[in-house]
């Protein structure tokens, strides 16, 4: 569920990591956290329970490229894994623009891992979602550890959707960079197409880090203008009969011979404006403020 602010020019998407417990969901978050510049992140929220944690923050990327001149701010959230958790998966699931499926590497783990991933399906069917049409990616972490399994039996056991993976160790930073890139291209990507018309402007190849962008270039200084304000010289009768004249726009009739609720819609309107030269004095420049009320 895509959030617009169009004060700040920003959408957000929402990007939750999912997995059974202690497979490294925690480790990735607080990685990214520690790593983003302060000033371009949010506060990180933890829910925590007696086993395990829900963490929450945002943060806007300094290249991710823009859609229609909108940035996009990310964020990112914890699912606690332990299965007595559900209730809290699914609210922490609901709304979720792309999913990051973080899976433990090690043999004994292989189970929880494909209850998880089919727990997965299931929660965002019930909210009416089908995993295999939004944007997610799986790590597979821990492949420090000696009893890892081949990547290529996981992607056989869980890759049912034959989506981009990525290897890590989330304990030491390695791969986290990269699964985050790589679900946020694809957020990004999908974004474009629902509401960009398919066009990411200024697409970059780096998520976090780095120089920020050159700031654009100042607009051209506006110049002052010299010339005196012209008003039509009437007297009062003649203001009267200037003001009876005013010609009527046939494509737009008065005002209330529409419903307040149909109101025909210009882009451009014209407010006749004439003043009586008795109104001003002396030769200096004269300051005139207009207040305009719209209803």
């Amino acid at each position: 569920m895509v959030l617009f602010n169009a004060a700040t020019k920003e959408l957000t998407a929402k990007i939750v990591y999912y997995g059974p417990g202690l497979c490294g969901k925690t480790t990735n978050l607080q990685h990214v956290y520690d790593t983003l510049p302060g000033e371009g992140r949010g506060k990180m929220l933890s829910l925590a329970t007696q086993t395990d944690r829900t963490l929450f923050f945002d943060f806007l990327p300094i290249d991710l490229g823009t859609i229609r001149g909108m940035k996009t701010r990310v964020q990112l959230y914890t699912v606690p894994g332990q299965v007595f958790y559900d209730a809290t998966r699914k609210l922490v699931l609901r709304g979720a623009d792309a999913v990051v499926f973080v899976a433990d590497s090690q043999a004994p783990a292989l189970e929880s891992n494909k209850e998880s991933f089919q727990n997965l399906i299931a929660n965002l069917k019930e909210q009416g979602t089908d995993l295999s049409k939004i944007p997610h990616v799986i790590q597979w972490n821990k492949r420090d550890t000696p009893n890892a399994l081949p990547v290529g039996t996981l992607d056989k056991e869980i890759n049912i959707f034959h989506v981009p993976t990525f290897e890590a160790c989330a304990m030491r930073g390695e791969g986290v960079k990269e699964t985050l890139t790589g679900v946020a291209r694809l957020v990004l990507k999908s974004l474009a197409e629902k509401y960009g018309g398919g066009v990411v402007e200024e697409p970059q190849t780096i998520l976090t880090g780095g120089e920020p962008p050159p700031p654009p270039p100042p607009p051209p200084a506006m110049v002052e203008s010299t010339k005196p304000l012209e008003v039509e010289e009437l007297s009062a009768g003649e203001l009267l009969e200037e003001i009876d004249e005013f010609p009527v726009d046939s494509a737009f009739p008065p005002t209330n011979a529409f419903p307040p609720a149909h109101m025909p819609h210009r882009s451009v309107v014209e407010v006749p404006i004439v003043l009586d030269r008795s109104l001003f004095s002396g030769e200096g420049p004269v300051e005139i403020k207009l207040k305009l009320y719209i209803k």
